[in-house]
């Protein structure tokens, strides 16, 4: 380890390549390949109206977010952003808040791997792949950045192949019959079976929690920028892409999806994608898109690591957690706190133990308060660093948010719809209580030690 602080610095070694098909890859995972089943079965068809409107938002946080990344690219990104905008303790707080939700969602990633597993090793111990899981991650974690953007780069390209070939095949089902003894199906399955919204508007403000979930990690964009050769080209480049990619892979794959299979046909025990290849006489698809999700769970557990480890390398450098969290590797690797994360999701292994398909739910809702909690203090932020800008430093901007002020003030009032909204259910009222809770606990932890009388 290094211990000079002018030596603990990150490496940028993230190609254009590494940062466009994270990007990809970031917004394509469980939530779309197992997670939208739940969510059809709320909304029905109108669950592509729930993706569209989310993934406006998330659109409209994203370039947020990419106009103070591409001015101020640095490690810990919103984290800093918020101690910079809003103050020392929102900026302790949503580091800390980041990097819980990221230590929840791998635990119930590496969870998802052993219970995946058992598809081909029915029997086995679920604890053991998840450890298994967990320490392959870490040590790719450990390579050169490099390393790591080469992984999740193949990564999102298996997810990403998979979706494209199932909307191209999916339209000739419905185009042409194929798979379905030449007898095109066409759209009309979107309009029967109770209409487009037959569990009315109440069902697609349900679905909300589930859709923005599973947009859960695309903020990571702005943690790599630190660690990215050219942030102005390849922040931009990355976020402006993303409405775009919303909706060919969330709105047009789900289109394709209740094309070709009644809403009420689809069930949240099997893959809505599953159905679809099997549909096309595919044998062993239910195999095929296991692999899949499996690299997803792989994929996400892996960027958690990549982001909790940057996560205390940036509150270290605020004095806002142990200082031996800053020292970094030859590699510019963060090792120090990678290691205390890790240790810390050994409690994940733990919980195969005694998890259920409830607490799985649980803990899935409490990441989405958290990631509620990141993209509000987004917003916040940029409206405060716009604030603090005079006339010709606005004019200067290059990289803009659309429509400012009005989409950020609409998209912090949909954020908060969505956190009401998750008190009306069973499955999602848990991070309710545990998410607060937290928030009072780092609040209590930053006065109590002090933080508040600490000056960099």
């Amino acid at each position: 380890m290094q211990n000079n602080r002018e030596e603990s610095q990150l490496h940028r070694g993230l190609e254009q390549r590494h940062i466009t098909l994270m990007s990809l890859g970031a917004a394509i995972g469980v939530g779309l390949f197992l997670g939208s089943a739940d969510a059809i079965k709320l909304a029905g068809p109108g669950i592509l109206l729930a993706y569209a409107l989310g993934g406006l938002v998330i659109f409209f946080i994203m370039r947020a977010l990419g106009e103070m990344a591409i001015k101020n690219p640095v490690a810990g990104s919103f984290s800093r952003y918020a101690r910079d905008y809003i103050g020392p303790l929102a900026g302790f707080i949503t580091g800390w808040n980041y990097w819980f939700l990221w230590i929840v969602t791998c635990m119930a990633e590496i969870t998802a791997v052993g219970i995946y597993m058992q598809y081909w090793f029915p029997g086995t111990a679920q604890w053991a792949w998840a450890l298994g899981a967990l320490v392959i991650m870490v040590t790719v974690n450990f390579l050169a950045v490099k390393a790591y953007g080469e992984l999740e780069f193949w990564f999102a390209l298996i997810k990403i192949v998979t979706i494209v070939l199932m909307i191209i095949m999916g339209l000739g089902i419905i185009l042409f019959g194929f798979g379905n003894g030449g007898v095109a199906t066409g759209f009309s399955n979107l309009f029967s079976h109770g209409g487009f919204f037959p569990n009315g508007i109440s069902g697609v403000l349900l679905s909300f929690q589930m859709v923005m979930f599973a947009y859960l990690g695309i903020e990571m964009i702005g943690v790599t920028a630190g660690e990215v050769k050219n942030p102005t080209k390849a922040l931009s480049r990355a976020i402006d892409s993303v409405f775009w990619r919303i909706l060919i892979f969330y709105v047009l794959s789900l289109t394709v999806i209740m094309a070709i299979y009644p809403w009420n046909e689809i069930s949240p025990e099997q893959s809505p994608f599953v159905m679809t290849f099997e549909q096309l006489g595919i044998k062993g698809a239910a195999g095929i898109i296991n692999f899949v999700v499996l690299t997803a769970a792989l994929s996400s557990c892996n960027s958690g690591i990549f982001s909790t480890g940057r996560m205390l390398f940036n509150l270290a450098q605020q004095n806002e957690a142990p200082k031996s969290f800053e020292k970094t590797t030859k590699n510019g690797i963060p090792g120090i706190a990678i290691i205390v994360s890790a240790v810390v999701l050994l409690f994940g292994v733990y919980l195969n133990y005694i998890v259920s398909e409830k607490v799985f739910r649980w803990v899935t809702s409490i990441a989405t308060f958290g990631a509620i909690w990141t993209w509000g203090t987004i917003l916040i932020s940029h409206i405060l660093y716009r604030r603090r800008m005079v006339e010709e430093e606005k004019r200067q901007i290059t990289y803009k948010m659309p429509l400012y002020p009005l989409s950020s003030y609409i998209s912090l009032a949909f954020l908060a719809l969505v956190i009401v909204l998750m008190g009306f259910s069973e499955n999602t009222i848990i991070a309710l209580i545990v998410g607060p809770i937290w928030i009072i606990l780092l609040v209590a932890c930053y006065f109590g030690f002090g933080l508040n009388k600490r000056t960099n």
